[in-house]
């Protein structure tokens, strides 16, 4: 889809569909009330009569409203003035471009984005917009024989500013939220692919296109480097699958060649039957959206690539499958990892931090500024904390805060739960020096706590994304969280660095 800023009254736009809001109850937004009086109260006539409330989510569209140039008029409901907040905007944006899309509209010109968000400037009504217009239009149909086709699908969106000294800052936030968009489509393909499709030398694959599209630096670790690095826990899970596991370490420059780089680190399971602690059969399907951790990074780099971002970020992603088999890890077997550290592995579906850890320690070398790991890890998060925010776990509480700050302001939102020492003692192992689960309570964090004890040489924080990072039942799919979150964090210190 094309994309535009323009400024201007919307009485005159020839458009095949102008957009505006309506408050309840019954309440013109103010470019509703330009296009009205050019109508000579033709808008406010109908709504009188009781057509259009001005419910949040609610729509009407007019065909020729007179003193118009544009084709259609959208009404969209927006609620209760008062009550307007980034909720309730980026609702209004998502239903806009979901009936333009199906009233067989080529292009449309959406003034929703000119109505103040308290709190929030034109640039982030326009990064959102931008990344909502691209998630409500995204298709994946590839494996489909007939695909299904939109009969006029939206070609063109144009979304309007107030002030014409908003242009330029609402054309960075416009490209802003075509590189997150293209970073969370990225995510989601990869998320949906299927386990004999999205292996782990397709993950290798895509990160080394990344790289050549983007001029990124990028580097696979075959299974001999990471025997020769020590990394007995990453290589415990891949015992028995018959692919080959692969340590992907890409590299974005975009900083001073002394600035310390953010290192993110995905975990990439890009198929997960528990190993010999075998899952029950039911939905087990959706264990290959476990490799969504590596997808997030991947899609991140994207986005920080196309937007070049003036600052040096690495990206870490394991990968293997975790299957059973005469050669896989049995409970009850002791690794060594990199680290040095030993580990006995009391259950072989807790193998996501047994390939996360040794990639912890590898980050070390890079001599991070912080380091975020990102991982569908934990049943327990999903009961925890439901679908709604990702889990996050810390070693840094000013690193926490400011991804909690980012999450808000993305809508990609996370909840901090505490990493105190006492859920260490959960991980005592008679045999090794912790075990790789802590029992029935608390799971996310003594999963968290298990990471930690490789994240000790800097700055560190843990998303558990096993809620977010797709949903269920009849809409099921990635969902390519959290590339929002990361990409707005990655902004946030692309712009301190330049202060």
């Amino acid at each position: 889809m094309e994309f535009s800023i323009k400024s201007g009254s919307p009485e005159k736009q020839r458009s095949a569909c102008v957009v505006v809001g309506v408050f309840e109850p019954r309440k013109l937004s103010l470019p509703g009330e330009l296009l009205d009086n050019a109508a000579r109260s033709h808008i406010s006539d109908i709504i009188r009569r009781g057509d259009m409330e001005g419910k949040a989510g609610s729509t009407l569209l007019l065909h020729n409203v007179p003193g118009t140039l544009c084709d259609r008029v959208l009404l969209v409901g927006l609620g209760k003035e008062k009550e307007f907040r980034e909720k309730e905007f980026c609702q209004a944006i998502r239903v806009a471009v979901k009936t333009l899309n199906e009233t067989g509209a080529f292009d449309g010109t959406v003034f929703l984005t000119e109505i103040p968000v308290k709190k929030r400037s034109v640039g982030w009504r326009i990064r959102q917009a931008t990344v909502i217009a691209q998630e409500t239009t995204y298709r994946f149909d590839q494996f489909k024989s007939k695909k299904d086709e939109v009969r006029r699908p939206l070609r063109k969106l144009t979304f309007a500013v107030e002030r014409r000294n908003e242009l330029a800052p609402a054309e960075e936030a416009l490209q802003q939220g075509l590189a997150i968009a293209e970073g969370m489509a990225l995510a989601k393909n990869l998320g949906n692919l299927p386990g004999n499709v999205c292996t782990p030398a397709h993950l290798a694959e895509t990160a080394q296109k990344i790289a050549l599209e983007h001029s990124l630096d990028c580097q696979v670790l075959e299974r001999a480097d990471m025997e020769s690095l020590g990394m007995g826990s990453l290589l415990s899970v891949a015992k028995g699958s018959v692919q080959a596991p692969k340590l992907i370490v890409l590299q974005h420059k975009g900083g001073k060649a002394g600035d310390k780089p953010v290192v993110l680190v995905g975990k990439g399971i890009t198929f997960d039957t528990g190993g010999i602690s075998l899952k029950p059969a039911a939905e087990m399907d959706e264990m290959k959206f476990d490799m969504c951790g590596a997808a997030s990074v991947l899609g991140t780099f994207k986005a920080v690539a196309q937007m070049g971002l003036p600052i040096n970020l690495v990206g870490l992603v394991p990968t293997t499958e975790n299957m059973p088999g005469g050669g896989a890890t049995k409970p009850g077997d002791v690794v060594t990892s990199m680290s040095g550290q030993t580990i006995e592995v009391l259950n072989t579906d807790a193998e996501g931090r047994l390939i996360l850890c040794d990639a912890l320690t590898y980050a070390e070398r890079f001599k991070p500024e912080c380091v975020i790991d990102i991982a569908t890890l934990t049943g327990a998060c999903v009961v925890a904390l439901g679908k709604i925010p990702s889990g996050l776990l810390a070693n840094d509480d000013e690193l926490a805060a400011e991804i909690l700050r980012r999450g808000t302001e993305s809508g990609d939102r996370a909840w901090q739960l505490p990493l105190w020492d006492e859920y260490q003692e959960l991980l005592k192992s008679n045999f090794a020096d912790m075990g790789n689960i802590g029992g029935r309570y608390a799971g996310t964090i003594t999963a968290a706590c298990f990471l930690s004890r490789f994240a000790k040489a800097y700055k560190w924080a843990h998303l558990d994304i096993a809620g977010t990072a797709w949903v269920s039942g009849d809409a099921k799919g990635a969902t390519g969280r959290p590339v929002p979150l990361l990409s707005s964090f990655l902004i946030g210190r692309a712009r301190a660095h330049a202060a």
